[in-house]
């Protein structure tokens, strides 16, 4: 039996691509494995956004390496190959400097995996092309999902920020069309899915030919997806304020399994930073699209991203920054330290912040983020929430889920209830999770097989 490993870094768009990977192996015959040491073909799907996160492909693939001598040594094949958007980046460096590595494949033309593993046996293969085709076509049926799936809506962004690659790794801002998401939409569903979570890396640019003959937006889409029966929840992820239009807006306000969770980076609270990445948008543009987003879904939660250190960037900018976060309070946050990508515009810069002032300004900022982190959790405890349960818990006899804020939370109860959506009352933050007791009818379900 062949074994195939695939390890996944960075977004969920990465996460929803090395799904696919192993739905395609799984139609050559390959069984996945969590055990690197007995994979017939490793796979590392990997990110680009970050330099840390491409550095630790090299180091993974020098581990490999021995590993690939090893298993070789005991007469065992081992193919690996590198994916993603470090792929589509560095293409034939990767096989420069990494030698065992023998197949090097963007994140566009992962769907023609199953030929370049069978082209790598007469030698080392590399392809990074954008291909005309839509990979989707290519790609198997989806398998067992779990409660929880992601669905690819929009692949690529225009947006050219002065500090992402992804523009150059994933290509122009493409949409799927309706008909295709609604169909996958509905297989996800009847297999067992209860929450959706649309993904693209501008998710909200969104532009899908629609059965009407006319490009539909995210809003009309998520009304769309949300009328299929079992689709019990839904979100979506990674916005741009810029692409927040009036009619994803209103979907917030009329949709009740759209969660009140809203991811939507801001990168920065200074105009002048802003501007020079290119954001398109102004801090205080940001702050009322957040009134809108609260006038129409009061109790939404907002969830963001920060980059601190951008070259030029003051202390009088990263204040702003500090005071942005003040003034709209988040939920969950992710925040980094700028670092070069090269290619892209501010790599070129010579205005660089000391590493040791990134550092400060990075804990300060984080430390905020999580104040108000830890007070959202807080301000949870005793009130009762509706808990989509999605899998066993930690220890024996619980069972662990999401909140509609995409809290983490446990429970006292059967993985029969695993499914199913519980009114839980929350009675402890941890420092990650939540801690509840499902009450009411809930309460004899959650527990009828314990």
């Amino acid at each position: 039996m062949k074994k195939a490993f695939v390890k996944s870094y960075g977004c969920q768009m990465n996460v929803y691509d090395a799904s696919r990977m192993v739905d395609l192996l799984g139609r050559e015959g390959f069984v996945e494995t969590g055990t690197v040491e007995e994979a017939d073909v490793v796979v590392l799907n990997t990110c680009h956004i970050r330099e840390k996160a491409a550095e630790k492909v090299y180091s993974e693939l020098g581990r490999l390496r021995v590993l690939k001598g090893e298993r070789a040594e005991a007469g065992q094949d081992t193919t690996v190959v590198v994916a993603g958007c470090v792929a589509q980046a560095e293409g034939r460096e990767i096989l420069n400097r990494a030698p065992g590595v023998d197949v090097v494949v963007g994140p566009q033309s992962y769907h023609r995996l199953p030929q370049l593993l069978a082209a790598s046996k007469a030698g080392r293969v590399v392809d990074t092309e954008f291909p005309v085709e839509d990979k989707f076509d290519h790609l198997p049926a989806r398998r067992t999902p779990g409660v929880s799936a992601f669905l690819t809506v929009q692949e690529g962004c225009d947006k050219f920020c002065a500090f992402c690659v992804v523009p150059y790794t994933r290509g122009a801002e493409v949409s799927r069309a309706v008909d295709k998401i609604v169909a996958e939409a509905e297989r996800l569903a009847a297999a067992g899915a209860r929450e959706l979570t649309l993904i693209g890396q501008n998710v909200n640019a969104f532009h899908g030919p629609g059965p009407d003959g006319r490009d539909w937006t995210l809003g009309e889409l998520l009304r769309r997806v949300a009328a299929i029966p079992g689709v019990l929840r839904l979100r979506y992820t990674t916005s741009h304020p810029r692409d927040m239009d009036e009619a994803l807006i209103a979907a917030h306000r009329d949709l009740p399994a759209l969660m009140p969770y809203l991811h939507l980076p801001v990168q920065s609270g200074s105009d002048r930073i802003l501007a020079a990445m290119n954001r398109k948008h102004d801090a205080d543009t940001y702050r009322r699209l957040i009134d809108r987003v609260r006038t129409a879904r009061p109790d939404i939660a907002l969830s963001s991203d920060f980059i601190v250190g951008f070259p030029g960037e003051t202390d009088a900018d990263h204040a702003e920054t500090m005071r942005l976060i003040a003034d709209i309070g988040f939920a969950s946050a992710f925040s980094f330290k700028y670092s070069p990508r090269p290619g892209t515009p501010a790599a070129e810069s010579e205005d660089a912040v000391p590493e040791a002032v990134k550092s400060e300004r990075l804990a300060e900022l984080q430390a905020l983020l999580e104040r108000q982190r830890q007070d959202f959790n807080h301000a949870t405890v005793g009130r009762t929430v509706p808990v989509l349960l999605e899998k066993p818990g930690r220890h024996p006899g619980q069972v662990a889920g999401k909140s509609p804020y995409l809290q983490a939370v446990q429970i006292d109860g059967d993985v029969a209830a695993i499914g199913t959506v519980v009114p839980v009352r929350i009675t402890r933050a941890g420092s990650n999770s939540l801690f509840g007791e499902a009450i009411g009818e809930a309460a004899a379900a959650a527990t009828a097989a314990a």
